[in-house]
């Protein structure tokens, strides 16, 4: 009965996906989706019920045994690498191959092929960016210079093969049956591509902002409310580091001068506010064990299927374990016997933009350092579903591909854009976590990050041996200062990137005194790195509380470093409210009426911890909002973009310099604004939407209501699969970044003693499967805060065996 019941619920979410969330144009025939035996209907299990002992597959040296745990994670035993990752192929497509799939369709800019023309403009803009170019330029540098990679990406592309040619109707993923698709061989191209996938997520750039602000703000004040270096700096490495290098010179040419361009619009997308990441490691001495303890929790954008899929891969020379990307091969972040390792986004201004200047209409030549130059051109077919193939003219310059022209997002002065990006480069950041799947100390570490291009990673590691260590690792331009903060000019060659910096010059640490390691997303270094680094949304809150605690913390065990990921207290909260209260109230003769004494109530009894239950952070939320946007709005330009100063910049001057002109109102005759006005006014208009607020919800008004954190779907419309109203604290700028659609996609604990102990979770669960228990089995384990063993297991460990599978060889 509790099966059967199980399958009606699932049954009406189906349904309800397909009526409600799919145009019916796209929707194939409801008796297709009704057939007993090969529609949905087919898609209403869990994996241990179909579970096969034995299967065969083509290629195979060896048997390789495949052991499932309780919660369906994976231990893959084979004799060899080249069997672990054919293996490692067929059973991440096996769980996740729509997910694997969907994704690298995203990526190439191939939606059209499957909703139709509604995804057209989203997948001109993928292939504009150059994805699909940058991906073909890896692959050619992988066959060339690293071919033994190439090996085994072609193995794991054979088993995910495997599994979609002995793939059924009747158990095809529910995604393919209600979007009416097939699934298409997997290629080693398509493993390079998800990795340039991961590089668009997490990288962004403002300079079209940042030439907004300038033209109406000058450089001088641009250089007040946005310093290249923050004045929260407690940096990835240790502010007092010593640099070993010499560095490589760089100077900004005197030719080198900014043009002024008028106001412009169409920026290209950048990453959603709240992605980001931590991770530390501490080391013995700071330890109860005695032993280094390493802790990540990469925060990405909340979905199911989720992004990391775990599992453990075995070979007689190595054991792997943790969170996997479907799709690419090994490990990602993870452990092995030896060594522990984790990621964070190195925030890094690694895409810049060109203005061209074009001969003639047809675009085949450009003008470059006053000569007239060739350019090349890309035609994009992209096949529509109802509709004729798309064929999108793309020109490529020597910088990189032009984005916007005439054809697609003009904007009012029909100005081309050309982007140069790390990501468009042959790399091979696949080796990177091969090498590190197999590291056994330091050096073996260093040497596998000499193979990272992009998205540059702050890599926090640590090792049985009792060392700890930390590496902002990506190829980044050498720049003069200033250099790609602003649109430049694309026939100036002064504003050609000088070369790169040293892979031995990126900021790294090994052993600081302190005794632990970190980054959360800030600035990487202190003053006297000599290297230019710009990014505008460097994290200045995350960061200082980690260590903070670090510093102060002794006898660290694994549970110290589980409320740590978890903490929710807003250390912008603490630093801004009480300041926001005492200024608010310097006016004595203002007086609060009941409901805005009330809502004063609410912010003075508020301890700054946002935890899901409480209403303090649902009040503070609503004035901060309110009070940025009264000081900022006079920034604003219509639809050409701007950024506003951040949250750190914003209370440093409501502290230091409350009466500034900065806080006059233009265009305000007969007074003279302060901060106090705008707190004033702002408070007015937060209580307003508080009281308004809480009259819809009464006593449910808390955090987690607010927030309503929201696991969905990688088809945004389909709402049955996804999840809402997630009861959990936290918020952006919190360690336990969690907000409405971004949080920790993956929380991993590792304690490198004798005996490795291991812990981790993530919101979701291993089968992309909505009719399997697995699929979200996690979630609420994460969302309050617990974990799951995952320490190492060897193959005749019997404990905790869900059902294991044999992969033979054909005989």
């Amino acid at each position: 009965m509790k099966y059967f019941g199980f399958l009606i619920v699932f049954i009406i979410s189906l349904v309800l996906a397909v009526g409600l969330s799919v145009n019916l144009g796209q929707v194939p025939p409801l008796g297709y989706l009704m057939d007993p035996y090969h529609g949905f209907w087919q898609n209403a299990y869990s994996e241990d019920e179909l579970a096969k002992e034995t299967l065969t597959l083509e290629g195979l040296r060896a048997p390789v045994t495949v052991v499932y745990d309780n919660n369906l994670i994976p231990h893959v035993f084979a004799e060899n690498k080249a069997d672990l990752m054919m293996a490692q192929g067929y059973v991440t497509a096996k769980h996740r191959l729509w997910q694997m799939e969907f994704q690298t369709r995203a990526a190439a800019g191939r939606i059209s092929e499957i909703v139709g023309s509604a995804a057209l403009d989203f997948d001109r803009m993928q292939r504009r960016k150059g994805l699909g170019y940058g991906a073909e330029m890896g692959l050619q540098y992988i066959k060339e210079k690293e071919p033994a990679t190439l090996e085994l990406i072609t193995a794991y592309t054979k088993g995910v093969n495997q599994y979609i040619d002995q793939l059924g109707l009747s158990r095809l993923p529910v995604e393919y049956k209600i979007l009416d698709y097939r699934p298409e061989q997997w290629t080693p191209y398509k493993t390079v591509l998800l990795l340039k996938y991961m590089a668009d997520m997490l990288v962004g750039d403002k300079d079209i902002e940042f030439t907004n602000l300038r033209h109406v703000l000058g450089e001088s004040m641009i250089n007040r409310l946005f310093p290249d270096i923050p004045a929260s700096n407690d940096p990835v490495i240790e502010a007092d580091h010593v640099w070993d290098f010499a560095p490589l010179p760089v100077h900004k040419p005197d030719s080198a001068v900014y043009p002024d361009f008028s106001l412009l619009i169409d920026p290209v997308p950048a990453p959603e506010p709240g992605t980001g990441s931590n991770n530390w490691a501490v080391a013995g001495k700071k330890t109860k064990s005695g032993h280094p303890i390493l802790a990540n929790d990469p925060h990405l954008g909340l979905n199911l299927p989720s992004l990391w899929y775990a599992m453990q891969l075995s070979t007689p020379e190595y054991t792997v374990k943790g969170a996997t990307l479907p799709g690419a091969l090994g490990v990602i972040s993870g452990f092995n016997e030896q060594v522990a390792w984790g990621v964070t986004n190195a925030t890094r201004d690694v895409r810049d933009w060109y203005a061209i200047t074009f001969k003639d209409h047809s675009r085949l030549e450009y003008q470059y350092n006053d000569q007239w130059i060739q350019s090349s051109v890309r035609v994009e077919e992209i096949a529509v579903k109802g509709d004729v193939t798309y064929l999108d003219t793309v020109i490529y310059t020597h910088y990189g591909p032009v984005v916007y022209d005439e054809s697609f997002h003009p904007n009012s002065q029909k100005m081309n854009f050309a982007l140069k990006w790390t990501a468009h480069e042959g790399s091979n950041e696949q080796q990177t976590f091969l090498d590190l799947n197999v590291a056994r100390n330091h050096d073996d570490y260093l040497a596998a990050l000499d193979h990272y291009t992009a998205p540059a990673q702050n890599f926090a590691f640590a090792s049985s041996q009792g060392d700890i260590a930390m590496k902002v690792q990506g190829k980044f331009p050498l720049k003069w200062p200033e250099q790609g903060k602003y649109l430049m000019d694309g026939n100036n060659p002064a504003f050609e990137w000088s070369g790169y910096i040293p892979f031995g010059h990126n900021p790294s640490t090994l052993n600081p005194e302190r005794g632990f390691v970190s980054s959360a997303n800030q600035y990487s270094v202190g003053e006297s790195y000599p290297y230019y680094i710009f990014d505008n949304s460097f994290e200045d809150y995350r960061n200082r509380r980690i260590n903070s605690r670090l510093g102060e913390m002794e006898n660290i065990t694994l549970e110290d470093m589980k409320a740590l990921q978890f903490d929710d207290f807003d250390l912008h909260a603490s630093e801004a409210l009480p300041l926001m209260l005492e200024k608010l109230k310097q006016d004595t003769s203002r007086k609060f009426d009941a409901k805005e004494q009330a809502f004063l109530v609410v912010l003075e009894k508020w301890d700054y911890y946002a935890d899901p239950d409480v209403k303090g952070p649902v009040a503070f939320g609503l004035w901060w909002e309110a009070f940025k946007g009264s000081v900022w709005n006079w920034l604003d330009q219509g639809d050409r973009p701007v950024v506003y100063p951040d949250n750190f910049m914003t209370t440093s001057l409501m502290r230091e310099v409350p009466n500034d002109s900065i806080f006059d109102i233009p265009g305000t005759t007969g007074q003279t604004e302060t901060v106090v006005h705008h707190l004033q006014t702002s408070f007015e208009q937060a209580s307003l939407e508080y009281q308004a607020m809480k009259a819809d919800q009464g006593e449910d008004l808390v955090w987690a209501s607010y927030k309503n954190t929201t696991i969905r779907h990688l088809v945004p419309n389909f709402t049955a699969f996804s999840r809402e109203g997630i009861f959990t604290g936290g918020g952006r700028s919190i360690v336990n970044a969690t907000s409405e659609r971004h949080g920790a996609s993956w929380r991993m604990l590792v304690e490198l003693g004798p005996e490795i102990k291991a812990q981790g979770i993530y919101p979701g669960g291993q089968s992309g499967n909505p009719g399997s228990r697995f699929y979200d089995n996690l979630l609420e384990t994460w969302a309050e805060g617990d974990y799951i063993d995952i320490g190492l297991r060897s193959k005749q460990d019997a404990a905790n065996v869900l059902f294991t599978t044999t992969l033979n060889p054909i005989d």
